[in-house]
């Protein structure tokens, strides 16, 4: 393990942006000694309360090779931190009346019943986006079901993919009854399309609009190759080729979106948590983030000990990106960490430049 206090690297060596700003040059010029220590092609970083930036700085290269220097505009691929995007967008739903929390998911695919275990039976939109529904664990490395075996278009493949999972035998539960599983989000996903008669991809994109954000779906590359290119864990940049195991997973995690738009996302739930938020109530927002313990909806939590602080937290990695938040409720701060590569030395590099910013900022 790399020790915190690496020296810094001669200041022509790097490649920085946005230093410029007397505030925050001295995390920015740390969180790049840590880029080049970790060998993270690039990083971007944002702490930010519910009513504005601390800091935010975008480091480094699109990809690992010269000529592609980043822009602070540059899109990353969300992972997992998609699920907390699809857990606000079904509650606002519920709020809007178009589904419920209780809904069963075989109230709205029955056609899908007969073929399913009986222990899915029960199973319902709260269960699911709380990993609480029992469904086998799954991600985009399992070889099983491959793509030749689903066919049609990706909504036509998601629906074959659940009828799959229904069919395999229940995870085993862990402690407070978790059973964390994409799966889950994938049925969540096909409810909410369901229910509204809408793609995923349209809720996620009209929503994101009305807040002025702009998401897209897939690596970043898919659809501009002048976007960041993701690095395998062997550090190798990924050229645009479409993944469509990733494609199912679309509701689970398969977002991607630059860092100043996803800051306003997060924003919200710091004041929606005020209660300074229009769109959701703040028992409900508090609700998404801490209403369970371990995972709510969308987001994992905890209790500080030393601090007694509310920490909603997640990581996205789905093989080429990073990306971690964490939202402290009664400090006021998030702090959200990009990177484009997802080798074990970024995972390091991004916890030691996330413990640097919360000595720095507060916690």
């Amino acid at each position: 393990m790399h020790d915190w206090r690496i020296p810094f690297l001669a200041i022509s060596s790097w490649v920085v942006l946005g230093c410029g700003v007397a505030r925050s040059q001295a995390s920015c010029a740390y969180a790049d000694s840590v880029r080049l220590a970790y060998h993270i092609p690039e990083l971007a970083y944002a702490v930010v309360t519910a009513g504005g930036v601390i800091d935010m700085q975008t480091l480094g290269n699109q990809r690992q090779q010269p000529g592609y220097p980043a822009k602070p505009t540059d899109r990353f691929h969300l992972g997992s931190n998609t699920k907390a995007i699809t857990a606000l967008l079904a509650a606002e739903l519920v709020e809007a009346g178009k589904i419920s929390w209780d809904t069963p998911f075989f109230a709205l695919f029955p056609e899908l019943q007969s073929a399913s275990r009986r222990g899915y039976r029960a199973i319902a939109l709260r269960q699911l986006l709380t990993f609480r529904a029992g469904l086998p664990a799954y991600t985009y490395t399992f070889a099983s079901p491959s793509p030749d075996e689903l066919t049609g278009d990706e909504a036509a493949q998601r629906l074959a993919l659940a009828r799959y999972f229904l069919a395999q035998p229940p995870m085993r539960r862990q402690a407070h009854g978790l059973t964390p599983s994409n799966a889950d989000y994938v049925l969540a996903g096909l409810m909410l399309e369901k229910a509204t008669g809408r793609s995923y991809q349209d809720l996620v994109t009209a929503w994101g609009q009305a807040h002025g954000i702009a998401f897209g779906f897939g690596y970043p590359n898919l659809t501009d190759p002048a976007q960041p290119w993701g690095h395998n864990p062997a550090g190798e940049p990924l050229p645009p080729v479409p993944n469509p195991k990733l494609s199912w997973l679309l509701s689970a995690g398969n977002i991607n979106v630059s860092l100043p738009d996803y800051v306003k996302f997060v924003q919200l739930q710091l004041r929606g948590l005020r209660g300074e938020e229009a769109g959701l109530p703040a028992a409900t927002v508090h609700e998404l983030l801490f209403g369970l313990p371990v995972f709510a909806y969308g987001w994992f939590n905890r209790l500080e000990a030393d601090t007694q602080h509310h920490v909603a937290y997640n990581e996205g990695n789905a093989g080429a990106f990073i990306t971690r938040v964490q939202v402290i409720q009664e400090a006021d701060r998030a702090y959200i960490l990009f990177a484009n590569s997802a080798t074990p030395e970024t995972a390091a590099g991004l916890t030691m430049l996330q413990a640097y910013l919360q000595r720095r900022y507060g916690r």
